[in-house]
């Protein structure tokens, strides 16, 4: 019976559907019907509307996406004669090592400075060599520079492009290995340096850096003096300041300007950029900004080239994914330890024994930011090296009060030269100064004529180590330069695998040192 009276209402309100809307209409008079039926409609045609719009977005989606992957440019991984590529990795959940390659070749050149796209041809050398290394518990990332003047074995690799063959090397620049076989025969060679299977490459030209970074909006970089590069083009006031395009691929490849004017002062800038650029993308939410991200993608597909396993776009989107949560503290930038070549000292050869630590730690799939203490040199001793300073007679304890000290706060906290002095004050050094100064990564101990034993008893109370104990004939007593390895408690703290790395956190600010070129 329920069952019959409901067709029946049913057929009753189709009936008074169908009746006309006019002042003598049924349903005008009961104004239920009518509006029960704009109702069903206006829910109709909204369904319609958001599976047209959700539609529209996956198409659009679909589009980009193709887009995107039709401009990866791709060639081989692993160009190595025996060596066979690791086995696929899930870029979301395992270790993943990428190389990223920085060619010299002249594309996307302005001209200016580093000549023109028709004077080069080819991949070129690899101008920048970093090793990406991501943690599988999204924890940690490493980044280990190698320099472009470093000798190492370059393996037999068939070039892709000419089939033609290069000769194993017992000793060979590393960054010629890229002209051999192209970024494959690169990830070959580092294969072979640090016994790790790398996963992935990535090989960027300049237009890549001039793009990128205008696409960020500028990256902020700081130098202790002003400079004018003219091998570079780099123009900066000293200080901070924001470079992108032709300034930001300036800072990047200068080596004139910066530290020794070799590659470590280049590398150490380029450790600093992307260091700035880690914090610029953190703090503005950029990987999880879709429209932001889209165009990073844009500019990253454009101007790469990398394996076929990297070539689907989905795979730098997770990559951005394990990313964007790690802590600033745990992205290690740092350079591969070398020591001059005997026969050449203008080129470069690992230093085996502070390296396979740094390479162990990678296999291990270990980060390299652990703090522990220094160790602290014993009281009473002399860290400085004998030819540091004049020869004096070895003095006797020294008494703290009688030491001036001027501490030169350069972290990027402004306080700690109060407290650093404060700190001082209360273990008897009554004559602590504070003075303000750029930020630097490393704390260090200068001391003047006559005080060679109170810097020894201040770098064992500090923790500093003693090749950062050194005489300054300028200097009046002692001068503390407190950088980010003090910017917190009353020692300085190292990596845990000792001082023999070089490098810095993305959350340290650093600045540049001029080279005085």
């Amino acid at each position: 019976m329920t069952r019959r009276l409901s067709r029946e209402g049913a057929a009753r309100a189709s009936v008074a559907e169908e009746a006309p809307s006019g002042p003598s209409g049924a349903a005008d008079r009961g104004g239920r019907h009518l509006g029960s039926g704009g109702r069903h409609r206006g829910l109709k045609l909204t369904a319609i509307l958001m599976a047209s719009v959700l539609v529209a977005a996956v198409a659009f989606v679909a589009v980009q996406v193709l887009r995107l992957q039709a401009n990866v440019q791709t060639m081989p991984l692993n160009l190595g004669e025996g060596q066979e590529s690791g086995l696929p990795v899930d870029s979301s959940t395992d270790p993943l090592q990428i190389l990223v390659l920085g060619t010299d070749t002249r594309t996307g050149n302005t001209g200016a400075f580093f000549g023109d796209e028709s004077e080069s041809a080819g991949e070129g050398n690899s101008d920048v060599m970093m090793l990406v290394t991501l943690s599988a518990d999204r924890e940690n990332v490493t980044v280990v520079s190698f320099p472009r003047d470093l000798l190492a074995p370059l393996p037999r690799c068939v070039n892709p492009e000419t089939g033609d063959v290069s000769d194993a090397v017992e000793l060979g620049q590393l960054n010629g290995a890229l002209g051999e076989g192209g970024p494959g025969c690169t990830v070959a060679a580092i294969n072979d340096i640090t016994g790790l299977s790398v996963d992935h490459f990535m090989m960027a030209d300049f237009n890549a850096v001039k793009e990128l970074s205008s696409t960020l909006g500028g990256v902020e970089v700081c130098v202790d003096q002003p400079v004018n590069d003219e091998y570079s083009g780099l123009v900066l006031p000293a200080g901070t300041s924001e470079v992108a395009g032709d300034q930001a691929l300036a800072f990047l490849r200068t080596r004139h300007s910066f530290g020794d004017g070799g590659d470590t002062g280049r590398i150490a800038a380029q450790q600093s950029f992307m260091a700035s650029m880690a914090r610029k993308v953190q703090a503005e939410g950029t990987l999880t900004n879709l429209p932001k991200l889209y165009a990073i993608a844009d500019v990253i597909t454009r101007n790469l080239t990398v394996d076929e396993g990297l070539s689907q776009p989905t795979e730098l989107l997770k990559i951005a994914d394990r990313m964007k949560n790690v802590d600033l503290g745990n992205i290690a930038f740092v350079t591969v330890p070398t020591v001059p070549w005997v026969e050449d000292p203008n080129r470069l050869v690992l230093d085996e024994e502070a390296a396979d630590p740094l390479f162990e730690a990678l296999r291990e799939d270990r980060g390299l930011t652990e703090e522990t203490p220094a160790p602290t040199p014993t009281p009473g001793t002399s860290t400085a090296s004998p030819s540091a300073a004049p020869a004096t007679p070895e003095a006797p304890a020294i008494d703290p009060a009688s030491v001036p000290v001027l501490v030169i706060n350069a972290t990027t906290d402004t306080t700690r030269a109060a407290e650093m002095v404060q700190l001082l004050v209360q273990a008897g050094y009554a004559q602590a100064a504070p003075f303000e100064s750029m930020p630097v990564e490393t704390s260090q101990i200068f001391f003047g004529t006559g005080y060679d034993g109170a810097a020894a008893d201040l770098a064992a109370r500090l923790g500093v180590p003693e090749s950062e104990v050194l005489f300054d004939e300028t200097a009046v007593g002692i001068e503390l330069l407190v950088g980010a390895d003090l910017a917190t408690g009353s020692k300085v703290v190292v990596p845990p695998l000792g001082a023999d790395l070089e490098g810095q956190t993305a959350d340290q600010v650093t600045c540049q040192a001029s080279s005085g070129f």
